[in-house]
């Protein structure tokens, strides 16, 4: 009997799910684990919660919506909580399995992990196996090895759309052999040391975690809404559902994969025509691959203060108190505060606010970066490592930005963006619920 396990992390999908497909098909039994690693829900090092409230609670729903969708095939959702190494060599040596696929990791902790879990699995003679499932494009597909990656984000990707294609999807299985698994058992967000989320009537989107969630959101902004249409003109705006696509949430938890999204874009393009919004989805979900390319390139380097830059002639030192009115919307800018106001109480921040609250944290503030986005890392839905840090890296100056001391206007963005203030007042007022 080959027994497979698959271990599930930030992949809660069964659509395009490479390293589930490959259980199957090397498998008699497949055994599918979550475990909630002990390491994500600790303070790091800069006194942010690893995993916050909003991520906590979608983190949940997707995991319950993933063991739905697994029952019905006829398997189901194994949960665990530790370390993962030492969870996934007890539930290998339960099952006696001989394999565990998971997918591949790029990120320094992430590998870390990683290889303890390929190390300890060794232990019962159980081999780990990993697949990228997360990018549009295919590592092995680039036009240059890993190394070579430019760290100019235009010349990556003119050479990209030139010279590579993207792979087809993986098809959701029609059917898992598992062995009995039983009622899954989730720990509530208190269990995780977190506080229940309060819905605040104000937020621009109701999000809901997990793969049906997911596939229902491309499909209302696609084809029900077609609001893809007018995408590259509406991107910038800062209040409701469709100014943007929102799908970044349930690519971070991986319950919606790029590719899918690029099929169902495709899709929709000969159905009623494709332009230069429908282009910039293609364009944005390709910022999002350079991102994890370049984490696989310079790893370690995206967590510190001089980034990937030989060194940081910006470095700020830390100030609780000026992060503090940072963090509360305190600052005194309105247009600032009433975007990281949003974050605080939502989860969720617009792109044209996310780089407005960065560039003034690094350059009026004059803090370090890193704590913005440790803070980003606590209380963003759609929190992705790579993405995260990437971007922050970036805003600070000791990132992928070829331009020297991108500062922003805060002023004249607030002008543009928010002319007659309604999203100010929408935030800076008392709501009425």
């Amino acid at each position: 009997m080959r027994t497979s396990i698959i271990w599930f992390k930030t992949d809660l999908r069964l659509h395009d799910n490479e390293s589930l497909v490959r259980a199957i098909e090397q498998s008699d039994e497949i055994i599918p684990v979550y475990c909630f690693d002990e390491a994500h829900f600790k303070t790091t090092e800069f006194g942010f919660h690893k995993t916050g409230n909003f991520r906590a609670k979608f983190l949940l729903e997707s995991l319950a919506d993933l063991d739905k969708n697994l029952r019905n095939l006829g398997s189901g959702l194994i949960i665990v909580r530790g370390k993962p190494e030492h969870e996934l060599y007890k539930v290998a040596q339960k099952y006696k399995a001989q394999k565990v696929f998971s997918k591949k990791e790029v990120a320094y902790e992430e590998n870390q992990t990683q290889l303890l879990v390929e190390k300890e699995l060794w232990k019962a003679h159980c081999q780990l196996e990993t697949y990228s499932t997360s990018t549009l494009y295919h590592a092995q597909d680039l036009p240059f090895a890993m190394k070579d990656i430019p760290d100019v984000f235009t010349n990556f990707r003119k050479k990209i759309e030139k010279e590579s294609t993207i792979r087809e999807v993986f098809l959701k299985p029609s059917k898992i052999k598992s062995p009995f698994i039983e009622e899954v058992c989730l720990p509530s967000i208190e269990e995780l040391g977190l506080n229940e989320v309060i819905k605040d009537c104000r937020a621009a989107i109701d999000f809901k975690g997990g793969e049906t969630e997911g596939y229902k959101r491309l499909n209302t902004y696609l084809f029900e809404t077609q609001a893809i249409s007018t995408y590259k003109e509406t991107r910038n705006g800062m209040i409701g559902e469709n100014y943007s696509t929102k799908f970044s949430a349930w690519l971070g938890l991986g319950c919606l994969s790029p590719r899918e999204i690029y099929y169902e874009l495709k899709k929709y393009e000969d159905q009623f025509s494709a332009n230069e919004s429908t282009y910039w989805l293609e364009f944005e979900l390709l910022w999002r691959d350079y991102f994890r390319f370049m984490m696989k390139k310079y790893s370690k380097m995206f967590f510190q203060q001089n980034g990937i830059k030989a060194k940081n002639d910006n470095a700020h030192q830390h100030n609780s108190d000026r992060l503090l009115s940072w963090i509360n919307g305190k600052t005194g800018n309105d247009f600032i505060d009433a975007n990281m106001l949003e974050l605080k109480l939502t989860g969720f921040m617009s792109n044209r606010g996310r780089q407005n609250v960065a560039s003034f944290l690094c350059n009026n503030l004059k803090l370090d970066w890193r704590y913005g986005a440790a803070y980003f890392e606590q209380q963003l839905i759609d929190y992705d490592v790579c993405s995260n840090w990437g971007n922050w890296a970036y805003l600070a100056g000791v990132g992928n930005d070829p331009r020297v001391n991108r500062v922003f206007n805060i002023e004249k963005q607030a002008n543009d963006y928010d002319k007659l203030k309604v999203f100010r007042n929408l935030w800076l007022n008392v709501p009425s619920n």
